[in-house]
């Protein structure tokens, strides 16, 4: 790719990016949210069009004007959003668009013979006449790679492949990806985990404001200057100091005997005000389903949810809003935010009657003037309050969720994987947040798949197996082989 350039409204993404990609190799690309790193695969992919600029492809110069061109010239993008039909099986979605025909109709034989194919090339097997939706993340991403395969894909981009992924299904993939490096694929490696790409890249290239900052072996790029490189200045890799909890201080949530079929099972705990409470556990556990039970989003069948020294009834998530409970859920843009709303609607949004009118009309003035104020306080980087949240970057999007909440006057914050997928920069900024609404009283559930996040983040860490907590250990006692051990039912 040779000096691509594109812009959006009020937005410079890319400014004459250059980058190159050799058969057998993984070259990683970071950056913070908002370098522009998912903007320029895009174009490689051919989702968007560059304003400028060339890209080759063995030396020869294409034209990506759509993705199915992208495909003809084997380039396979893995979006952090899988783009899977739920609906259809492993071997329906590994062979669309590629489905073999006996006649006008459906070689099924076929299919499922080129789909266990794809499989059999990665060494995994997996259900495939199952709905991709009843398959785990994991599995999913795996009829992902093998779709792209399939179609002979040699340049394969993935964009945070293990963000959702447990540390023995990471190992799976990383053994995935040696296997088609192993067989000369180029593949462009997107990720935020700076402490997995010693496993898998070769050369790393650092993206910042839409520009390419430095490319280097990854032998040569200590992870100190590739942070500094990425975001510009020095950033320390350490987790904020906790405030100490008051003795006396308040219980403000407090949960007895929840239960909500088939993944929260008599789940009792309680959070003081001052105190973050992490929540630990394999994936499918029941961790994010405990949350949404608590915030509505699930209705609860059973149990007994107190807030501060009353109890509330929650049979909605607007149940959960006016009893003063904050939901940031796991996925941003499908539960946390309407993509096509500009910022300033979403951040009103759970609290839009604090915005209207003697004429029962929403007051923009009034909305604007608080999207700003918020705009400001989290550094969310728009060009205005009437961007569309679908044009920010990932860390900016979760920036744009907490300023929702905020908006009201929450003391309980659910956090459901409150860092996936953003960068180092933004990281910071949000424990930084957490920090302070800690010190001032609230009280927070972080639930995190990153166990260091755990241990840094939170005063004691419950532990879920099968919907139920089954350990609750103080920070002092914690540590990541003990959480595996009990979160796998190793240990009592």
């Amino acid at each position: 790719m040779r000096d691509i350039g594109k812009s959006f409204p009020g937005v410079r993404a890319l400014d004459g990016v250059t980058l190159d990609l050799y058969a057998g190799e993984v070259l990683a690309l970071v950056g913070e949210n908002g370098a522009g790193k998912s903007t320029l695969m895009k174009i490689l992919a051919g989702a968007y069009q560059a304003d400028q600029g060339l890209i080759e492809i063995d030396g020869r110069r294409v034209q990506i004007d759509n993705p199915r061109a992208a495909e003809r010239l084997g380039v396979g993008m893995i979006y952090q959003e899988f783009n899977l039909v739920p609906a259809l099986d492993a071997i329906e979605n590994i062979t669309l668009g590629e489905e073999p025909q006996r006649g006008i109709f459906l070689d099924k034989k076929r299919a499922a013979e080129m789909a266990s194919s794809a499989l059999a090339e990665l060494g995994i097997t997996l259900p495939v006449s199952v709905e991709v939706f009843r398959l785990s993340v994991a599995q999913q991403q795996m009829v992902e790679i093998a779709k792209a395969l399939l179609k002979k894909a040699r340049i394969i981009v993935m964009d945070e492949p293990t963000a959702a992924l447990t540390g023995r299904e990471i190992e799976r993939l990383f053994a995935v990806i040696a296997k088609l490096k192993a067989a000369g694929n180029g593949i462009i490696y997107i990720s935020h985990r700076l402490e997995e790409l010693p496993r898998v890249a070769d050369r790393i290239t650092v993206l910042r404001d839409g520009r390419v900052i430095e490319t280097r072996p990854l032998r040569d790029f200590p992870p100190d200057e590739m942070v500094r490189a990425m975001v510009g200045r020095k950033l320390e890799f350490h987790f904020p100091d906790l405030p100490a909890i008051a003795v006396d201080a308040p219980v403000e949530l407090s949960v007895s005997h929840l239960v909500r079929a088939p993944l929260v099972n008599d789940v009792s705990f309680e959070v003081k005000a001052g105190e973050i409470l992490g929540i630990a556990g394999l994936v499918g556990a029941g961790r994010s389903e405990i949350a949404r039970a608590i915030a509505g989003a699930d209705i609860p069948q059973s149990g007994t949810i107190r807030v501060g020294n009353r109890p509330v009834r929650i049979g909605s998530p607007s149940d959960g809003i006016e009893a003063g409970i904050a939901f940031i859920t796991e996925d941003r843009k499908s539960q946390g935010l309407v993509l096509g709303m500009p910022v300033r609607e979403n951040i009103t949004l759970a609290h839009l009657e604090d915005f209207v009118n003697r004429e029962h009309l929403v007051d923009r003035r009034k909305e604007t003037a608080a999207a700003a104020k918020f705009i400001t306080e989290l550094k969310i980087r728009t060009p205005s309050p009437e961007q569309l949240v679908r044009n920010l970057s990932g860390g900016n999007q979760q920036k744009v969720v907490l300023a929702k909440w905020l908006v009201g006057a929450a003391k309980v914050f659910l956090f459901d994987e409150p860092t996936r997928g953003i960068d180092v920069g933004s990281k910071a900024e949000i424990y930084g947040l957490m920090v302070e609404l800690a010190k001032r009283g609230a009280a927070i559930v972080m639930i995190s798949s990153d166990l260091p996040e755990v241990l840094g983040m939170s005063h004691c860490i419950l532990v879920v197996r099968d919907g139920r907590i089954v350990a609750n250990l103080p920070r002092s006692e914690a540590t990541p082989d003990r959480i595996i051990t009990i979160a796998a039912g190793a240990a009592a």
